[in-house]
């Protein structure tokens, strides 16, 4: 069974640091991911891991542009030792918005880039992930829309210290067929977050994501699936019903 994880961004505005945190850990899950750097202690002090954090700060500005790719690199060294102080297992990076760049050419550039850091990564034992983001909704012309753009990516790569986020929200936006997707591609995806969708709310019968088949399918897969959803109703018993999805009784 994978390991469960709670995003911070979706409940910092309903629950305070200390509530989010005890709760978490109450309900089961074994991380917090894109936790503020000030919290760092708080998580760890019960017992969870940070399970990821933020390579880069920009999503727009990504590893698609050449012009990038020293500012990226040091950005992305600087959380590396965080990475490595905090036992951080993965960091988070993006391929940034298309600006004119071809999306051939786009994976290319951001092999260059990511080749810069990526023997630094496989050093410390820490895994890149680059997310798979939807630009049809949240994120307009960023570039890894596409399963496949980020697979040509990971094949230029050829680590096991790269993989994909596999963003089950966004992917259902741009190309749908989830199910056929893990099961087919999953060898590639080293981390994965689920929301409904539409709303990217609670992952629950009220969308249209069948989330008891995705948790089913994902029963083999052993690092980290991120609860990055906005509550609508009771942000606790949201977090304990997605929870007993994905590790039902």
């Amino acid at each position: 069974m994978p390991k469960q994880s709670v995003c911070w961004w979706c409940f910092e505005h309903l629950l305070r640091p200390q509530e989010l945190v005890l709760e978490s850990a109450r309900i089961g899950f074994l991380g917090i991911e894109l936790v503020p750097e000030e919290h760092f202690g708080l998580v760890k002090a019960h017992g969870l891991e940070i399970a990821t954090h933020r390579g880069q700060t920009s999503i727009e500005r990504g590893w698609n542009d050449r012009a990038n790719h020293a500012e990226l690199e040091q950005e992305f060294l600087q959380s590396l030792k965080m990475a490595q102080t905090w036992q951080i297992p993965t960091l988070i990076v993006f391929s940034g918005n298309r600006y004119g760049v071809l999306d051939t050419d786009g994976t290319q550039i951001a092999a260059e880039g990511l080749a810069r850091v990526l023997g630094h990564a496989q050093d410390a034992g820490v895994t890149i992930a680059l997310e798979l983001l939807n630009s049809k909704i949240d994120h307009p012309h960023y570039m890894a829309d596409q399963t496949a753009w980020g697979l040509e990516l990971c094949q230029r790569l050829q680590s096991p210290n790269f993989g994909l986020l596999y963003d089950i929200y966004h992917m259902q936006i741009m190309e749908g067929d989830v199910l056929r997707t893990i099961q087919n591609l999953g060898s590639w995806f080293v981390h994965y977050h689920v929301a409904g969708n539409p709303g990217r709310h609670e992952p629950d019968a009220t969308q249209e994501l069948n989330y008891p088949a995705i948790a089913k399918a994902l029963a083999g897969f052993d690092g980290f699936v991120g609860q990055e959803w906005q509550p609508t109703g009771n942000p606790i018993l949201g977090l304990e019903a997605a929870f007993k999805t994905f590790k039902p009784d």
